[in-house]
C-alpha cells in the first residue's frame, strides 16, 4: 500500500501515461506494509540533449525562452505542473520525479554555441521554469552557476525562479549583473505555515529561509519579486495578503500569483496527498479547484489556466490587486536587452580583426 515517504512529495510512484504495464502496491497479508522500507535514495544521470535553450508561444508566460539545467525536482514539490514530464522518460511522475534526476553537465557550453549562432537574437531568459535550478544536487554539480557564468561572459539578460536559499551563494555573480540591469530573481512562497510546507514541498527551503533570501538578494541590489505560486483554496488561500506583507517587509518590489494546476497525472498524485495529509479539507479543497477549472480538475486553455475563472477565481484576482496596491510594490523594470555580446563561436579559423 502506497504510503508517505520522509522527506518525499508524492505518497506513490504509479506508472506514467506512456506505459503499456502499471504497478501498485499492496500488502500480501504478512504485515509488509508495515516493514521499514529502504530509504528511497536520489539518483542522477545525464541528460543528453542537444540544445539547452526552449523556445515558447504561450501567451499566459512573460518570457519566450527558458533553460532547465535539470530534469526532475529533488524539492519534491506534490503541486509541480513538471511531474507529467517524467513520463516521457518512461518513469513515474511521482517519486521518480523526485529521487530519479538528469543533468545537463555541458549545458554551460552547450549555451555557449547556442548564443554564438548567427540566428540567435537576444531576449531575457528564464532559468528554472520547469523544475528547480537551485534544487539540492545544485549544490554539488554547479550546473546553473555555470550557465550564469556564460550568460554573464555575454551581459545576457536573464530572470530566475527558486524556491531555494542556494541562489544566495551566486549573489558575486547576480548582484553586478542586477546593477547593470541584466537580472532579476523570484523567490516563490506558497506558505508560510511549516506544518503545511515540510509535507507540501519537503526539500524546498523553509518560508522563513526563503524570506531571508529575499531580504539578502535586496541588499545586493538585486530585483526581486516573490510570487504567490501556487494558491491551494481552502488550504493556503487565506494567507495571501501575509505572504505579500511579509515580502514586502523583505524587501521584494514585484509580486504574482497563480491557482494551483492538476494537468495529467498531477490531480491524481495531489488527491492521494491531501487524503494522506488533510483528509477533513480534501473534498473541500478539491470543490474550490473545480469551481474554478470550469466542473473539472483542470482546464489547460490559455488565459484561465494561470488564474482560473468563476466566482472563487475572481475573489482572489481582486484580493491580490488590493492588497499589492496597499502594499506600494513598485513593480521591476524590463531588463537590458542591448548589451548583449555574442561569445565568440568555438572555430579553428581566426577573425580578421
Amino acid at each position: 500500500m502506497n504510503r508517505a515517504t520522509k522527506g518525499r512529495g508524492a505518497i506513490g510512484n504509479e506508472s506514467g501515461r506512456f506505459e503499456a504495464l502499471g504497478r501498485e502496491s499492496v500488502d500480501d497479508g504478512w504485515d509488509s506494509a508495515d516493514d521499514d522500507l529502504p530509504r528511497l535514495k536520489t539518483t542522477l544521470g545525464v541528460d543528453q540533449s542537444r540544445s539547452v535553450i526552449s523556445f515558447n508561444q504561450s501567451p499566459d508566460l512573460p518570457f519566450d525562452r527558458s533553460i532547465n539545467p535539470y530534469r526532475g525536482c529533488e524539492h519534491g514539490c506534490i503541486y509541480c505542473y513538471a511531474r507529467p514530464s517524467h513520463a516521457y522518460l518512461g518513469l513515474s511522475p511521482g517519486l521518480d520525479f523526485e529521487s530519479r534526476l538528469f543533468y545537463k553537465p555541458d549545458a554551460p557550453e552547450t549555451l555557449r554555441r547556442e548564443l554564438a549562432g548567427p540566428r540567435y537574437r537576444c531576449a531575457p531568459i528564464m532559468l528554472g521554469a520547469n523544475t528547480d535550478a537551485y534544487q539540492p544536487v545544485e549544490r554539488r554539480l554547479a550546473v546553473t552557476r555555470g550557465i550564469i557564468e556564460v550568460l554573464a561572459d555575454c551581459d545576457h539578460p536573464f530572470r530566475i525562479i527558486t524556491k531555494s536559499s542556494l541562489v544566495e551563494r551566486d549573489l558575486d555573480l547576480l548582484a553586478p549583473m542586477a546593477e547593470r540591469g541584466l537580472c532579476a530573481v523570484a523567490v516563490s512562497i506558497t506558505s508560510l505555515d511549516t506544518a503545511i510546507t515540510r509535507r507540501m514541498e519537503p526539500r524546498a527551503s523553509a518560508p522563513a529561509r526563503r524570506l531571508l533570501t529575499v531580504q539578502r538578494l535586496a541588499a545586493a541590489g538585486v530585483p526581486v519579486e516573490v510570487p504567490v505560486a501556487p494558491v491551494i483554496p481552502v488550504l493556503t488561500d487565506g494567507e495571501l495578503e501575509t505572504i505579500l506583507e511579509r515580502a514586502r517587509d523583505a524587501g521584494a518590489t514585484d509580486s504574482w500569483y497563480t491557482l494551483i494546476r492538476l494537468p495529467r497525472e498531477v490531480a491524481d498524485l495531489f488527491k492521494v496527498w491531501l487524503q494522506e495529509h488533510f483528509p477533513l479539507k480534501a473534498e473541500h479543497v478539491l470543490n474550490r479547484i473545480r469551481d474554478s477549472r470550469g466542473g473539472r480538475d483542470y482546464e489547460s486553455g490559455f488565459g484561465t489556466r494561470m488564474r482560473g475563472r468563476g466566482t472563487y477565481a475572481d475573489l482572489l484576482e481582486r484580493r491580490f490587486q488590493l492588497a499589492y496596491r496597499r502594499l506600494g510594490f513598485p513593480g521591476n523594470a524590463e531588463l537590458d536587452t542591448a548589451c548583449f555580446r555574442a561569445p565568440a563561436a568555438a572555430t579553428p579559423q581566426l577573425t580578421l580583426f
